[in-house]
């Protein structure tokens, strides 16, 4: 988790590449040297709108059910980079897993926004792809070739500031807020081969910014849990190059939404099968247990598909496995989530991308 933003950067770096001026050098803005200690806390919800920073995203995922009861998974980002007399450049990426029919789709899209100072609210968009404030919430519109996904999404718990402040340092490279909405009542309409279909269901919300550049290569595994008993849990670790894990952390919400901040010693994520992907050759875990001795909490937690692989270099960069799990303990269904896993298809090792991205318009 807290890593997660810097590994992150060098999308943003592609993004700007990509949206660039072919004929000019790209230029790579260093993080700016900060305090954080003077940083004022965050205020929410005005801290929901684009900031004047190097690096921004907004991260949705969730799980949905049409009123039949067929069951979907989404996950939908926006990045925002920003450098000094360059073009705002946005990406989006968009995936439903289709549960009901064991089916994965995504695309990505990019666009680009006038420079200069950002929006005092959140109403960003990315070809028609849209994540907007509202009274309450927030809404997203998405589409894929053959559906599209319009969603309200209204927290039903507070925000939860991770490291505690929600200021991550990253101390010589930069900084960062972060924090997570992590309960969030999703409902809205499913449109998919001419049929309308409304559907509820519940959402994970992360949003990230600030100034800071990439340390490295190497991976993470992020997780997201939403418990039936109204708890909620998301962790990450942390790979160096060598695959090496240099740092893991987590954090458990619970039912009213108060945080408890977890050690690496305090809690454990174990890979408990593999898969490897038809399309990059890449292997990736694929299940995991996952122990809070402290909570008396045990989580196996599988993928509802193995193949929810994206391969996002038109728009990015990058190839990674972003996934819709179930999440049992002794054969019973206790929650779902989300998975997150970069690293392990690195792009120097695949073959060229084949797909390309034009670029749209912003709001």
């Amino acid at each position: 988790m807290v890593v997660r933003a810097a590994l992150w950067m060098a999308m943003s770096l592609w993004l700007l590449a990509g949206c660039a001026d072919a004929a000019q050098p790209l230029r790579v803005d260093p993080a700016k040297p900060f305090d954080v200690a003077t940083l004022p806390p965050i205020s929410l919800p005005r801290d929901d709108a684009p900031h004047d920073n190097l690096t921004e995203w907004w991260y949705v995922t969730g799980h949905l059910q049409t009123e039949e009861g067929h069951p979907l998974g989404f996950e939908f980002v926006v990045f925002e980079s920003m450098r000094e007399g360059a073009p705002t450049g946005y990406a989006a990426h968009f995936a439903i897993t289709d549960i009901g029919q064991g089916e994965f789709t995504y695309a990505e899209r990019t666009a680009t926004g006038p420079s200069g100072p950002p929006p005092a609210e959140l109403n960003l968009c990315v070809s028609e792809w849209s994540i907007r404030r509202i009274p309450g919430g927030f809404s997203i519109v998405a589409s894929l070739p053959e559906a599209a996904l319009q969603l309200e999404l209204l927290p039903t718990k507070p925000a939860v500031l991770h490291n505690e402040t929600g200021v991550l340092d990253f101390s010589p490279f930069g900084w960062s807020y972060y924090y997570s909405y992590p309960r969030v009542d999703a409902r809205g309409v499913w449109l998919k081969e001419g049929l309308t279909r409304p559907v509820q269901g519940t959402a994970w919300i992360d949003h990230q910014w600030g100034d800071f550049i990439s340390v490295g290569t190497g991976g993470w595994d992020w997780f997201s849990v939403q418990l039936a008993d109204g708890r909620d849990f998301t962790a990450s670790v942390v790979r160096d190059d060598a695959d090496n894990i240099v740092m893991q952390y987590g954090t458990l919400v619970d039912e009213v939404g108060a945080p408890r901040h977890l050690t690496a010693r305090e809690f454990s994520i174990q890979p408990t099968e593999a898969w490897s992907s038809p399309h990059t050759g890449a292997t990736y875990p694929s299940g995991w247990r996952i122990e809070i001795p402290g909570e008396a909490l045990r989580m196996n937690v599988q993928p509802f598909l193995k193949d929810q692989e994206l391969d996002t270099r038109a728009s990015t960069g990058v190839v990674y496995w972003e996934g819709a799990v179930e999440v049992t303990d002794q054969a019973q269904r206790i929650g779902h989530g989300y998975v997150e896993l970069t690293g392990y298809a690195p792009v120097s090792q695949l073959p060229p991308a084949t797909n390309t991205v034009a670029p749209g318009g912003s709001c």
